[in-house]
């Protein structure tokens, strides 16, 4: 056979296996005619003329979750904290990715960056930390009006951590420790005025009904008695009524004692035992000195 047929046939398998792709469900091709852009095609098996005639950039559709590196942010109270996140987003018009940007992937994740520190950085600490919902709703606006023009839909933004320093942590661990002793304080207080409110309740319902007491008495020594214990301490009668009159019947005796006269008490406790010289009471001394003198004087009344 010819051998230019055998060429012309090698050529043209070669042309129909290099113009021949296959695009999944999930992808589009973007073709270029001579450098002129023609109708997006896919999926399935497309045709491309050979020898370079017509190129072809593949683009995927499905949703790309991009992660966000950390960015060293100063908020708006002066904390220097690390952000990063997560970007999800997809090629919603894939001629225009193509078109407009020279790679949609890497302007997509500097536009992410740069967003997510402006954003960070206008808010307070206390705000990134409790609302994170408000600051992924926001970074995903802006995002999204950025990235319209190149054909690229922003479906969301989840911030994922926020780094702290060390001494920021600290500090934020005893405010939450104070605040929690702040409750259990009120708390505590709360049950007090509970608890005293039930204990006067209480007493007003025992002073109506005495025998109550000795029942209540009896029910905890009743308690005591069931943990085994080997001692059992009883306290005194709660009811002191029937000791009163013993109380002061003791008490009148030692009162009479008191009021007795300082005679009678010397001289019941003298009695008939005798004295020693120089031990006389000073009465008795003055007496025995007067009345000699009385004595010599009565001759010389009667003369």
């Amino acid at each position: 056979m010819d051998p230019i047929f055998f060429i012309f046939a090698g050529a043209g398998a070669l042309a129909l296996a290099t113009s021949l792709r296959i695009l999944k469900e999930y992808e589009r091709a973007v073709v270029f005619r001579l450098g002129r852009v023609r109708p997006t095609r896919g999926p399935g098996l497309i045709f491309l003329v050979p020898f370079g005639v017509e190129r072809m950039e593949r683009v995927s559709l499905r949703i790309i979750a991009m992660d966000i590196p950390p960015q060293d942010v100063i908020t708006r109270d002066n904390v220097s904290v690390k952000v990063n996140a997560v970007l999800y987003f997809r090629v919603r018009l894939p001629r225009r990715a193509i078109l407009e940007i020279e790679d949609y992937l890497f302007a997509t994740s500097q536009l992410a960056q740069t967003t997510l520190r402006s954003v960070i950085g206008q808010a307070e600490l206390d705000e990134v930390l409790a609302e994170r919902e408000k600051f992924n709703q926001i970074l995903r606006d802006i995002i999204d009006q950025g990235t319209d023009a190149w054909g690229i839909d922003v479906t969301g933004v989840e911030v994922k951590d926020v780094d702290l320093p060390n001494e920021m942590k600290r500090a934020i661990a005893r405010q939450a420790e104070a605040e929690r002793e702040r409750r259990a304080k009120v708390i505590n207080a709360r049950g007090e005025l509970q608890a005293a409110s039930n204990l006067r309740d209480a007493a007003r319902q025992l002073s109506e009904y005495p025998a109550s007491l000795q029942l209540r008495f009896l029910q905890t020594a009743t308690e005591i008695a069931a943990e085994n214990n080997s001692t059992t301490l009883f306290p005194l009668p709660i009811d002191f009524g029937p000791l009163a009159g013993l109380f002061k019947g003791m008490a009148a005796p030692a009162e009479s004692e008191a009021s007795a006269p300082a005679e009678e008490r010397a001289l019941e406790g003298s009695g008939d035992r005798p004295r020693l010289p120089g031990t006389e009471p000073p009465g008795a001394v003055n007496d025995a000195a007067v009345e000699p003198e009385t004595v010599a004087r009565e001759p010389d009344v009667a003369g």
